[in-house]
């Protein structure tokens, strides 16, 4: 999955069970995306690949290690490299938030998909990951 070339951060849509796992970012006026709903995920550092930078910053958000191999969807866009990643219903239980963000909540894709504080541009690459092949199999499995 490397071969990352030039991006400036990643993002995961990270399901737990059939919820997504979501940040209420800072209300901070220089921000971008000031009080919205965001993904797990954020800048590179350094040389890193998009696997490692959204593997470290969720990791520093939600306090949970995602794998690699659990990374079953990318997809790169103007915004940065977009994974997602499915953990078991539970799996919340572990969720330690970071010190980035006024707080985490789980929410069901639907309510997620029409909710007016939604990054814009995160609800369409939801859609293109919930149609693509990688999503269906997982909705089957």
């Amino acid at each position: 999955m490397s071969g990352d070339g030039s991006f400036h951060g990643a993002k995961l849509f990270l399901f737990v069970g059939s919820e997504l796992a979501v940040i209420r970012r800072d209300d901070i006026p220089t921000i971008p995306w000031p009080g919205l709903l965001d993904l797990p995920g954020g800048g590179r550092d350094g040389g890193e690949t998009a696997e490692a930078c959204v593997i470290r910053e969720t990791f520093e958000e939600l306090g949970l290690r995602i794998k690699a191999h659990q990374l079953t969807w990318r997809c790169r866009d103007r915004n940065g490299v977009y994974f997602a990643a499915h953990l078991p219903a539970g799996a919340e239980r572990d969720i330690v938030f970071g010190n980035e963000g006024q707080g985490w909540h789980m929410m069901a894709t639907d309510t997620y998909l029409t909710r007016p504080d939604v990054i814009p541009h995160h609800t369409q690459l939801l859609r293109r990951y919930l149609s693509s092949e990688q999503a269906v199999s997982k909705r089957l499995g």
